[in-house]
């Protein structure tokens, strides 16, 4: 992804277009740990639903979200059964795992955690989707390449929506904060792991 796209995402650290490489020899792993990522992320939206139940808006605009993660599931499940894989057993997501460990407890700004929440979620789509389009620019295989282009539409998708729920929250500029926070914050979690292309993340 070039620098410009970046900036469009709010990342500041691209991925190394060698994860694409690895990826492209590891495509089996790949479709795996796609597959619990989109099932993990139909969970935490639905998790979102159920603690802020009594904000309509953000149930609204989460509720059709939950089905579209659910139907991605379902879309990269069909795709490994089509190459005749498994699912195997679910792994650890560590970028995640990692991103959540420094989730701040406490501030000076009252009850933020709905907006740490929001912006966790904004990054892991972000990044999704930059990996994505990294796989539909450099994968041989053409109908793989077309699968992960839908996926990178999708991602950008959510990314903004999650961006957008913030600021009805919270007032722009402490949103803007926060997020400029988180994207230090990943550049440090990214230097911790090993590039591997056996995973999303």
């Amino acid at each position: 992804m070039s620098t410009a796209e970046n900036t469009i995402l709010g990342l500041k650290l691209p991925t190394d277009t060698r994860w694409a490489d690895l990826a492209s020899i590891s495509i089996e792993e790949i479709l795996v740990d796609h597959a619990f990522c989109e099932m993990k992320a139909a969970t935490q939206c639905v998790t979102l639903i159920s603690r802020y139940a009594d904000k309509v808006d953000l149930v609204n605009a989460l509720a059709p979200i939950v089905t579209e993660e659910w139907g991605h599931f379902r879309m990269v499940w069909a795709e490994l059964k089509k190459r005749g894989y498994e699912l195997g057993k679910q792994r650890k997501d560590e970028y995640v795992n990692l991103l959540l460990e420094r989730e701040p407890k406490h501030g000076d700004h009252g009850n933020e955690k709905l907006l740490q929440k929001l912006i966790i979620f904004a990054l892991i789509e972000a990044r999704s989707c930059e990996r994505f389009r990294l796989l539909h620019e450099h994968l041989e295989d053409q109908s793989l390449r077309d699968f992960y282009y839908k996926f990178m539409i999708s991602e950008a998708g959510h990314y903004r929506l999650f961006i957008d729920l913030a600021e009805m929250y919270y007032p722009t500029e402490r949103v803007r904060e926060v997020w400029a926070w988180w994207l230090k914050t990943e550049i440090e979690v990214l230097q911790l792991l090993e590039p591997r292309g056996d995973r999303m993340h």
